[in-house]
């Protein structure tokens, strides 16, 4: 088996509603996503597991042209919905999501949106900080 992870960045605020911590306040993170993809044998596929640029163009596509430099919210907390409203009140950007925006549920999300457009999507894993990450994997 061989794997190969492309990594893409961007930045966004969120809120974790009816957190005990800090993280209760709203804030932001230079989230890094990475994406890994695995193939039994790439030799018998063309001698690569994916092209690198490829792999940059869908998880840009899907991920940093959506999220980069939005507020990310839960649609189930009102006062996320309400920051959220003010936010697009004034022109900019949000996306809502039907759950917290955790690093565990981010990761989950990516690799959702991804597995349908990249052939042997192993795991996604989004670092909140250089030290917090979170894997899925399905």
């Amino acid at each position: 088996m061989t794997t190969v992870t492309k990594t893409v960045k961007f930045d966004a605020a969120h809120v974790l509603t009816n957190h005990q911590g800090l993280c209760r306040n709203l804030h932001g993170h230079t989230y890094r996503v990475d994406v890994s993809v695995s193939r039994e044998d790439p030799l018998a596929e063309g001698d690569m597991v994916i092209d690198f640029k490829e792999l940059k163009r869908i998880a840009t596509a899907e991920i940093c042209d959506k999220f980069d430099h939005a507020f990310i919210y839960n649609t189930a907390s009102e006062g996320e919905r309400e920051i959220a409203a003010v936010v697009e009140k004034h022109g900019m950007r949000t996306v809502a999501l039907p759950y917290r925006s955790t690093a565990e549920n981010l990761a989950r999300h990516f690799y959702e949106k991804l597995a349908p457009l990249i052939a042997g999507l192993s795991a996604v894993t989004v670092w909140e900080t250089a030290d917090s990450c979170a894997t899925y994997r399905a």
